[in-house]
C-alpha cells in the first residue's frame, strides 16, 4: 500500500503531483486560506506525512492526532511553526526548503532597503493624494545608500546575498553573527574594492552601520532581540529593515522609537502577529514601508520551494536519502537515518 500524505494548502500542480504519484494524497484545497485547525487535526489521523506552511501549528496537539506520522514537509527555510523537540523525541522526522529562496529574498530585502531610504511609497502616496504642487530644494529627501555602511544582523544564506548586492552599491560592509564567516569575508574580500568588517557585538554595528538589516532566525535567544535600547543606539539617520519573523522585534516599541525618528525609517516585511489588519498602528506612520511576509514570493521560487517540499516528503515516505533534514531521526519502519 502507498503512503497517506496530507498537504496543507493548494500548491503548484508540479509539486501535488510529486507528492500524489508515491503516495494516497488528501489535499486542503484552497491556496488563499490555511486549514482550520479542527479540520487539520481529524485529517491527519492517519496519515504518514505531512506537507505544511509556516501558518500550519505543528506541536503536541497535532502529534498526538497523528499516531503514524513519519515525516512534517515543511515548506519553508524556518521552522519556528514546529515543537521541534517534540518531533524528535517522537521519532518524527522535519525537513525544509533551504537554499531555494537565498537570491529571491535577498531582492526583497533590496527593495524594503531602497524605498525606505528613498521614501518610495511615501511620495506615491503623496502624489495619489494630489499632494505634489512644486519642487523645492528639500523636498522629499531621503538618505543616501550608495557609499552607506551595511550592516547585516545574521549573516547565514540571505545575509550573504545581500552582502554581494551591496557591493554594487560600494557599501563598506559590518556584520554580527555568533562567530566570524571566514567564507563570507573571502567572498567579498575577493572583489575588488569590497569592504567587510565583522562586527564583534551588536552595539558596536548598531552605533555605526547607516541600514541595519535582520536576518536572524527565530529562536529563544532572537525572540525580542530588538527594542527600545537596540533602536537607541542607532544613527538618526539609519535605516532598519527586517526580513527574518517578526518577533524578533519587539512591535510597540519601534513604533515608539520611529515616532522619535531614530531608526530614521523602516522596511518590513514580517510582524509579530500576522497578518496585520489596515487600523495598524504601523501604518500611520509615514516613515515605513511594509510589505505582507512576501521575501519568498515569485512564481519561479514558490513553485520551487513546493517541489522541494514535496520531494522531502516523499523521499523520507518512500526509504529514500531526505535532501534537506532538519532532525535527526530514524524513519518508522524504514529503518532509515533521517540525518541532520
Amino acid at each position: 500500500m502507498k503512503p497517506r500524505a496530507y498537504i496543507t494548502r493548494r500548491l503548484p500542480q508540479a509539486a501535488i503531483d510529486i507528492v500524489s504519484a508515491a503516495c494516497e494524497t488528501t489535499l486542503w484545497d484552497d491556496e488563499a486560506n490555511p486549514v482550520p485547525r479542527e479540520t487539520l487535526l481529524r485529517a491527519v489521523a492517519d496519515v504518514d506525512g505531512i506537507l505544511t506552511l509556516l501558518t500550519d501549528r505543528v506541536d503536541t496537539e497535532l502529534l498526538a492526532a497523528a499516531p503514524r506520522l513519519k515525516v512534517v514537509a515543511n515548506m519553508a527555510v524556518g521552522y519556528d511553526n514546529v515543537d521541534l523537540p517534540a518531533l524528535t523525541a517522537r521519532g518524527v522526522l522535519l525537513t525544509n526548503t533551504p537554499d531555494v529562496l537565498t537570491e529571491t529574498t535577498a531582492d526583497l530585502v533590496w527593495a524594503l532597503i531602497l524605498a525606505a531610504s528613498r521614501r518610495v511609497v511615501e511620495g506615491h502616496r503623496l502624489i495619489a493624494a494630489g499632494g505634489w504642487t512644486t519642487w523645492s530644494p528639500m523636498f522629499m529627501v531621503g538618505q543616501d545608500v550608495h557609499g552607506a555602511t551595511l550592516g547585516i544582523v545574521g549573516a547565514g544564506r540571505i545575509g550573504s546575498a545581500v552582502a554581494r548586492r551591496a557591493v554594487g552599491f560600494g557599501m563598506p560592509i559590518l556584520y554580527h553573527n555568533r562567530r566570524p564567516s571566514p567564507s563570507l569575508e573571502a567572498q567579498i574580500g575577493a572583489i575588488p574594492g569590497a569592504v567587510i568588517r565583522y562586527a564583534p557585538t551588536l552595539d558596536d554595528l548598531l552605533s555605526t552601520a547607516d541600514v541595519v538589516v535582520v536576518l536572524v532566525p527565530l529562536t529563544p535567544e532572537t525572540r525580542g532581540m530588538f527594542g527600545a535600547r537596540e533602536f537607541a543606539l542607532m544613527k538618526p539617520t539609519s535605516v532598519f529593515v527586517n526580513a527574518s519573523r517578526g518577533p524578533v522585534v519587539c512591535e510597540a516599541e519601534l513604533i515608539e522609537a520611529l515616532k522619535r525618528g531614530r531608526p530614521w525609517a523602516a522596511g518590513l516585511d514580517v510582524f509579530e502577529h500576522e497578518p496585520i489588519g489596515a487600523d495598524h498602528p504601523l501604518l500611520a506612520l509615514p516613515n515605513v514601508v511594509l510589505t505582507p511576509h512576501i521575501g519568498s514570493a515569485t512564481v519561479a521560487t514558490r513553485t520551487r520551494m513546493a517541489v522541494v517540499a514535496a520531494t522531502n516528503l516523499v523521499a523520507a515516505l518512500t526509504g529514500q536519502p531526505v535532501p534537506n533534514p532538519v532532525n535527526r531521526v530514524e524513519v518508522k519502519g524504514e529503518g532509515r537515518d533521517g540525518g541532520t
